[in-house]
């Protein structure tokens, strides 16, 4: 699967974007999707995933409460909705998808990575 991550932006503190990870392929649906972000100098981090049907979700703490993951299997496209963003948000996010029945949150867990979009949140 070939997954391509859009959406990225700068952007105000306490301001909001929607990231989206178009997938290719018509399996979409059986992929456990991720997304993950590295900032300037730091390893890759785990931000958010979800199930094959969209049904179980998880986040991050640092996240959690502000971002929201969400798919469209019809479209085949993951989203993540980013609110009151942080400067310390600001780093490359990627999509990532596993082939596994249920992806943890290592990166290890998932086969299948996007480019990843730039996201910039000023102070």
């Amino acid at each position: 699967v070939q997954l391509q991550a859009s959406g990225g932006g700068l952007v105000q503190a306490g301001g909001s974007l929607r990231l989206s990870c178009a997938a290719s392929g018509r399996t979409f649906g059986y992929y456990y999707m991720g997304w993950f972000r590295q900032a300037p100098g730091k390893e890759r981090e785990f931000v958010a995933r979800i199930s094959q049907g969209g049904i179980t979700t998880d986040y991050a703490d640092s996240v959690k409460g502000r971002f929201t993951v969400s798919r469209d299997n019809a479209k085949n496209t993951i989203y993540l909705q980013m609110n009151s963003l942080k400067p310390e948000d600001t780093a490359v996010y990627y999509c990532a998808a596993a082939t596994t029945v249920r992806a943890g949150r290592s990166l290890a867990s998932y086969d299948y990575w996007g480019q990843g979009t730039q996201v910039t949140v000023s102070s």
